[in-house]
């Protein structure tokens, strides 16, 4: 059997672990032969490949990135996209196709194996954590490591000038590292895409924490929207699924606090940097068991599935199940942290 690789979306910490890991055990194991397709679906698209064996993922574990590229190419968007991906899949040969990202890379994997019968095996990544049908995404544990780390830093630069500090994380729609990193660096006040959020309130906490002789810590993430405004952008421009470029809130709202407060506040946006450097322990461990497992399920002709963590197993569920609705934050769970803000 001749097996292909891509990685599609935004790159994060991890991606590189479940190539290995398919690899390892493909080759040793099954003796299957592998492909990695270049730059996410533009790879099989344009017929665009690299070999994949055991020397070529040889000390790949603890890099950030891919070294196979990745990209949002949305073939469903491209004149003749599917027919051009089936053609360039028997040309190189590839019986099946081990698929790795979130939710608009899986999107496509699903409509590949539901409606037009190409193998896939989905394996699910996004720092985000917001792809459902798993516990957890690989990716999502460095980005909260980073961002807490950030948070711990900032903390002493705040209270030395008694300044407020806002500090901007990734959360398209989906706020989890918004709330783990700032219940973990002790952050005054946590806004996420799933509650509008009060600018006077904040105000409330923010002058609240000062007269505790403390200074604020506001943590917000990009895709978090004012109960009076609407979301913040940083252009209008469109990527190839549809998605607005997002960053801005986090200025816009450190603004809005000096100017309501009288208290100088200072905005870092934390960007590309949660998704960058080596991966952690647990997203090693993780994306490395995906891979083991995302193997297994070619092997077993299980296709049209998406490996997931339930608990501490790893389960197949549908791909389609898995894209069909985005993992948000329950609303108890942001009440329940609520008790530190202010």
């Amino acid at each position: 059997m001749r097996v292909g690789v891509l990685t599609g979306g935004g790159d994060c910490p991890g991606l590189n672990a479940v190539i290995r890991g398919v690899v390892r055990k493909g080759v040793q194991e099954y003796g299957y032969d592998f492909v990695g397709f270049r730059d996410g679906w533009r790879g099989p698209l344009e017929g665009d490949t690299v070999r994949l064996d055991i020397p070529a993922v040889r000390g790949i574990l603890p890099r950030g990135g891919t070294i196979l590229g990745s990209s949002r190419t949305n073939p469903l968007k491209q004149e003749n996209g599917i027919r051009r991906i089936k053609e360039n899949l028997a040309k190189e040969e590839v019986d099946a196709l081990v698929a790795i990202g979130g939710e608009d890379t899986l999107g496509v994997a699903a409509r590949l194996a539901d409606e037009y019968g190409v193998q896939v095996v989905g394996v699910p990544k996004t720092i985000d954590n917001d792809l459902s049908a798993t516990d957890y995404t690989f990716g999502f544990d460095t980005a909260v490591n980073i961002a807490t780390e950030a948070i711990d830093r900032l903390h002493t630069t705040a209270e030395s000038h008694m300044r407020v500090l806002v500090v901007e994380v990734m959360g398209r729609h989906a706020g989890w590292i918004a709330i783990h990193s700032g219940l973990a660096g002790g952050a005054n006040v946590i806004l996420i895409p799933e509650q509008r959020f009060d600018v006077d309130q904040v105000c409330a906490w923010v002058t609240s924490r000062f007269k505790a002789s403390y200074a604020p810590i506001v943590v917000v993430a990009e895709g978090a929207t004012p109960k009076d405004g609407d979301m913040v952008l940083k252009d209008e421009s469109l990527d190839s699924f549809g998605h607005v470029r997002l960053s801005g809130v986090g200025e816009w709202l450190a603004k809005e606090i000096e100017r309501r407060t009288g208290k100088e506040a200072r905005t870092t946006v934390l960007g590309h940097v949660q998704r960058g450097g080596t991966p952690s322990a647990f997203d090693r461990w993780l994306a490395t068991r995906f891979g083991l497992h995302a193997i297994e399920a070619v092997r077993d002709g299980d296709f049209g599935k998406m490996v997931a963590l339930r608990g501490t197993d790893i389960v197949r569920v549908p791909i389609s199940e898995a894209t069909a609705k985005l993992k948000t934050v329950d609303p108890k769970l942001y009440d329940e942290v609520g008790v530190f803000f202010g």
